[in-house]
């Protein structure tokens, strides 16, 4: 309504502006000189003009310009709106991503100590094996020596027995028992060479 009268002031305005400038330099052709009622007339149809165009032109336009208007600050909200959200979803994913990234070095961490303890009992484990080898070897050799040195006795001992045997069957003089203890000492080694 304000947009109306004043657009019906500066019309009027502009009209009375022109019919005091026409009146002063009595121009034969302008609508308002000397005749009162062409005056009117243009007056009124100016007015009917005015008020057509304000109730059929300027106000669909105006409601137009407002319905734009009102779409632009709609889309500026939703826009600040879909920002924030944007903003909001950004900081989120930069909480998750460095919870993300903890949890990563967390297992990481883990296999490095999971690895290191696995390479420890491998290592112990390996040692056990290797110090019950050795064990079990020693063990070998010592039932190996025993074994031999008892078999060695047994030889003896039957060496012993023949050389005691053959001394008893005859009467042997200084080189006979040198030479039977050399026999023996050559068959005790022949037969230690032979296992």
């Amino acid at each position: 309504m304000k947009q109306r009268l004043f657009a019906v002031a500066i019309l009027a305005t502009t009209v009375l502006s022109l019919t005091a400038a026409a009146q002063e330099h009595e121009v034969s052709l302008s609508p308002f000189a000397g005749n009162v009622g062409n005056a009117v007339w243009t007056l009124v149809i100016f007015v009917l003009v005015v008020i057509l165009l304000g109730k059929f032109a300027w106000g669909p336009v105006l409601g137009l310009l407002k319905q734009r208007e009102d779409f632009i600050h709609k889309s500026l909200s939703d826009a600040k709106h879909d920002r924030d959200e944007a903003e909001a979803r950004l900081k989120e994913y930069a909480v998750k991503l460095q919870s993300a990234q903890r949890e990563a070095i967390g297992i990481v961490e883990d296999a490095r100590r999971d690895a290191e303890r696995l390479r420890e009992e491998l290592r112990e484990r390996a040692k056990a094996e290797a110090d019950t080898m050795i064990k079990n070897a020693e063990r070998q050799v010592q039932l190996e020596t025993s074994r031999a040195l008892q078999q060695i006795r047994k030889e003896a001992v039957d060496l012993s027995v023949t050389i005691a045997s053959k001394l008893l069957q005859r009467n042997i003089s200084k080189d006979d028992n040198q030479k039977l203890i050399d026999e023996a000492l050559s068959q005790m080694e022949s037969s230690s060479q032979s296992h």
